[in-house]
């Protein structure tokens, strides 16, 4: 039995690290006024705390909620997308460009290489908030522009990330 509404807890559960991290940073705060070795245990944790809220959030602005089509899953390095019309599985190390497809409805992440025919995943699938870490891994990406074209309200694909120049040098990425 839960004294917690389930959309409080939904709401708290997307929040979980600046949470965290705010508790973190209470903690440190407290240590830091006392003597001796504690100090700088309460700066450790104070450093801690700010790095886990910046990532906390970072991951919050990714999150777009569940409920979508399909559910994404992430094992060693291959991003899986089992959908109701398509679905797929392509490695991080073979993928070449990273495009957001904000004309579909819901908004893909459009996930393209070489081998393997383009892969199609809704922003809003179930377990979505795991390609967050996956991208961020991704040699030269830049989180903060993925996550403002993500909140932005283009009208046309983006590309968010590219692993070797295929298009003229003329025609910028950002």
């Amino acid at each position: 039995m839960s004294f917690v509404r389930p959309e409080a807890r939904a709401t708290l559960w997307r929040f979980r690290e600046i949470l965290s991290g705010t508790g973190l940073g209470a903690l440190g705060l407290y240590l830091a006024a006392g003597r001796g070795l504690t100090v700088w245990l309460g700066y450790a944790a104070l450093v801690v705390a700010l790095g886990l809220i910046v990532v906390g959030f970072q991951r919050t602005r990714f999150r777009t909620g569940g409920g979508g089509p399909g559910v994404v899953g992430i094992d060693e390095g291959q991003i899986a997308y089992f959908g109701p019309l398509s679905g797929g599985v392509m490695a991080l190390a073979d993928m070449e460009r990273l495009t957001l497809d904000p004309t579909a409805q819901p908004a893909h992440w459009l996930l393209e290489s070489k081998e393997h025919p383009p892969l199609h995943i809704p922003v809003n699938a179930e377990g979505s908030e795991k390609l967050f870490d996956a991208f961020a891994a991704l040699p030269g990406i830049r989180t903060e522009r993925m996550l403002a074209e993500l909140r932005g309200r283009a009208t046309y694909p983006v590309v968010i990330w590219e692993r070797a120049l295929t298009r003229p040098v003329h025609l910028r990425l950002h």
